[in-house]
């Protein structure tokens, strides 16, 4: 009972009953209209045949589309309205003109080197264009003296990270999805109010859904009353609107310009396996150091200024030039849903494309588009050793089924599908051909690849990419590999999977 109290009066739900009453109101008010008029019924009818043109039209991702056109066509007289509504452009404006002067400035402070490229065009084709597509895409640059460390699990992450921001001499810079109370984020909590009692400038940004459950409410006031400078990304309003997709998903940690954290761990206690939740909890995690730290704080403060009125100046933050040793190129790369290029998505195809021995990903969620799966495909079908690593225990149930329903028609197709035992696999990477690596907070999933803010890092002839392999080669061993007979399913649940399938854009 205490439980179920507690979840009718959090924010989240009484929002959301919120947002739940408006469409139920709006469906009545349509369907009260209707039923005055034939009239007003057939112009519904016309608007909705009138969207789906439309929507055949667009250079959306062609899922999303059939997804859209199934709805109208469940409730075609006010379906065509939903859409419009629903799909206004006008909250994705305004958050645009917000980022996208913030990220022309940082632009000016961004050094790149042109031999790099020029370079890589006479010995690695490949890697050319792989980095001349996130260079002029993402518009962050590639680094020769930067080194990364790769930690395959949050525990060993967490406590390097640790004894980093007990270093830190003049800002900690934070941006994350998930905060939670707890002795994860309590122990960076209490080193960062001593930083601030020494005059470190730090600051804070979480996103507010991911943070709703696992936070009080107004949790930035409490932030602020310890000297610490706090967003909250999107907050979230009574208001029906899809900007509320739109989530900052991004995994960032800047110390003093000199080093710098990325990957899929959150700042709660699952992530560390103090508390389990799922099993045992897989995450991964990279530390920078050197001048890609540049880019990782600039992405950062994109984010600040542009949603912050306390602003910072760009030109304050020149990058320390520091001997770290060549450990071959990392170029730190973030993706936004407010343009139509998915930088996310794109730096797996083309690694995908770029395969000729082996790709290897870790994910914790598999709900991809025709494109990614062909691609996957393709690759097995010359002979490129294609696996996937996902969870064997599920954080979300309904997600879980999706993802397990594209697993029949990737193995037919020659790819390789493991579900890892011992609990829930929360890590995000791929290598390939011990040339690239990726890895960050970016999921095979629709709303990594289409709808959140998200950010990575890409390593080309690292070391660190060797450990990726190692580390996924190393997981296999507790892991079970989906063969077709494990794919098979009784009708129910192929239904219930065919189903969910077809809305998985919207999940």
């Amino acid at each position: 009972m205490r439980k179920i109290l507690k979840i009718i009066s959090h924010r989240m739900f009484i929002v959301s009953l919120l947002i739940l009453l408006q469409i139920g109101w709006l469906a009545v008010m349509f369907l009260r209209f209707t039923s005055y008029s034939q009239y007003i019924a057939i112009a519904l009818r016309v608007l909705s045949i009138l969207v789906v043109i439309g929507i055949m039209n667009l250079s959306d991702n062609p899922a999303v589309k059939l997804a859209w056109i199934i709805i109208i066509l469940l409730v075609p007289l006010f379906g065509g309205l939903l859409y419009l509504f629903l799909s206004a452009k006008r909250p994705i404006r305004a958050m645009r003109r917000k980022l996208q002067p913030t990220i022309d400035e940082s632009a000016r402070c961004l050094q790149f080197d042109e031999t790099i490229e020029e370079e890589l065009k006479e010995k690695d084709r490949a890697a050319a264009g792989q980095f001349y597509y996130l260079e002029k895409q993402s518009g962050f640059p590639a680094y020769r003296d930067s080194r990364t460390d790769y930690y395959p699990n949050g525990e060993s992450c967490f406590e390097v990270m640790l004894e980093d921001l007990k270093k830190a001499e003049q800002y900690i810079y934070l941006e994350y999805f998930i905060l939670e109370e707890g002795i994860m984020w309590n122990s960076v909590l209490e080193i960062l109010e001593d930083k601030v009692a020494a005059g470190v400038d730090v600051r804070v940004m979480y996103d507010d859904v991911g943070s709703a459950f696992a936070l009080p409410g107004k949790y930035d006031r409490i932030l602020k009353g310890k000297g610490i400078r706090c967003v909250v990304f999107n907050r979230y309003f009574p208001v029906f609107s899809t900007i509320f997709n739109n989530r900052d998903h991004r995994k960032i940690l800047v110390i003093d310009g000199k080093v710098a954290y990325t990957g899929g761990i959150n700042f709660a206690d699952e992530y560390i396996n103090e508390k389990q939740r799922f099993g045992y909890w897989k995450d991964n995690g990279v530390r920078i150091e050197g001048m890609a730290v540049h880019s990782m704080t600039m992405m950062f403060l994109q984010m600040w200024n542009a949603f912050s009125p306390d602003k910072l100046n760009y030109g304050d933050f020149t990058p320390e030039q520091r001997p770290t040793g060549h450990d071959g190129l990392v170029l730190p790369y973030s993706d936004h849903p407010l343009d139509s290029e998915y930088v996310g998505e794109n730096v797996y195809l083309n690694m995908i494309n770029a395969a000729s021995d082996y790709i290897y990903f870790f994910t914790p969620y598999l709900i991809i588009d025709n494109e990614m799966a062909t691609a996957l495909i393709l690759a097995a079908k010359r002979g490129v050793d294609v696996k996937i690593v996902t969870p064997g225990i599920p954080d979300k149930k309904t997600i879980y089924l999706v993802t397990q329903s594209y697993y029949q028609q990737l193995v037919k197709g020659g790819v390789h599908i493991y579900q890892f035992r011992p609990g829930f696999l929360h890590s995000k990477c791929a290598v390939c051909d011990d040339r690239f690596a990726a890895v960050g907070t970016i999921n095979l999933d629709y709303r990594s690849l289409y709808l959140h803010f998200e950010n990575g890092v890409f390593l080309y002839n690292s070391s660190t990419v060797l450990d990726i392999r190692h580390d996924i080669e190393n997981t296999l061993e507790d892991c079970t590999n989906i063969t077709l007979e494990l794919c098979h399913k009784n009708m129910f649940f192929q239904l219930l999977q065919g189903i969910l399938r077809i809305f998985a854009p919207m999940l």
